[in-house]
């Protein structure tokens, strides 16, 4: 039974999540020159919180693991001494599978029950009612806890520690890059005068299609055409270089469409079968 919950760290998801009344601390509170801004945000939340993870820790019965990407392995192996046995630690950071499995040997080691789960929306303006995913072998307790705590869209995705975390980490392939292509391809616009032309373009070429319509048909023409358009794409980024807008992207663009070209096959239907197909490819280019 969960009766106290910790919340460890408190930036913008930890305030988002925060309740009245939990225990929390964020490191902010170790420098003079962040504290005082830190305990007002504790204390317009309501939460108790704490000059140290031991005090904000000592009875915690779950944890809300809120800290930076950077920080997550760190954070872990501060507090694992500090937990009860059979704490729930909810590592909730955007970091990659392998080092979610490094902190769940630390927390685990010490006798916590570490939990991958993985934050699959911004938490503002959604909050409790932000998409999550949930794995390891405790995910089943875990996603009861959170419930009981107030979130709403809560599932299972794997008894495995990291199965969650590379749903996100992968998907951010696609949601952060297209971030980072829009902007490569709105600066250089704007800066030839042509945005409006640029984005009509767009919305007359983009169709409504499912991600397993678009990866199959993409991965198709990449197979078919990567060499010619890896050529076409070079001049891409030295169009870009001559209105000072740096091709970062592009750059990968063209290696990658150069790569699949390479591969001289032809693509097969559906794309379980590209997939396949491109596997034992690149399997026998490296033998």
């Amino acid at each position: 039974m969960i009766e106290q919950t910790s919340l460890l760290g408190f930036g913008e998801a930890g305030q988002a999540f925060a309740q009245p009344g939990v225990a929390a601390f964020d490191i902010a509170t170790d420098s003079p020159d962040t504290r005082s801004a830190k305990i007002t945000e504790f204390e317009s939340a309501g939460t108790r919180w704490s000059a140290t993870p031991a005090g904000a820790l000592a009875q915690a019965d779950l944890v809300l693991c809120l800290v930076t990407a950077d920080q997550a392995l760190a954070a872990a192996q501060r507090c694992a001494p500090l937990l009860k046995p059979g704490t729930l630690w909810l590592d909730m950071n955007s970091v990659a599978p392998g080092t979610k499995r490094e902190a769940a040997q630390v927390i685990e080691a010490s006798g916590g029950r570490y939990v991958d789960v993985a934050v699959m929306a911004p938490v503002l303006p959604a909050r409790l009612g932000v998409p999550l995913l949930v794995a390891g072998p405790h995910a089943e307790a875990a996603a009861d806890a959170l419930r009981t705590y107030g979130f709403t869209k809560v599932a299972v995705s794997g008894a495995n520690v990291g199965d969650a975390s590379a749903i996100k980490m992968i998907r951010s392939v696609m949601v952060k890059g297209l971030e980072a292509l829009t902007a490569e391809c709105v600066l250089a616009a704007e800066r030839a005068g042509v945005r409006e032309a640029v984005l009509a373009s767009l919305d007359a070429s983009w169709k409504e299609q499912s991600w397993t319509t678009r990866a199959d048909y993409n991965l198709d023409r990449m197979l078919v055409h990567g060499t010619r358009r890896a050529a076409e794409m070079e001049e891409v980024a030295k169009t870009l270089t001559d209105l000072g807008v740096d091709p970062a992207l592009t750059r990968g663009t063209i290696q990658r469409q150069r790569e699949m070209g390479a591969l001289g096959m032809t693509p097969p239907d559906g794309l379980t079968a590209k997939l396949a197909a491109i596997e034992t490819r690149e399997e026998d280019q490296a033998a």
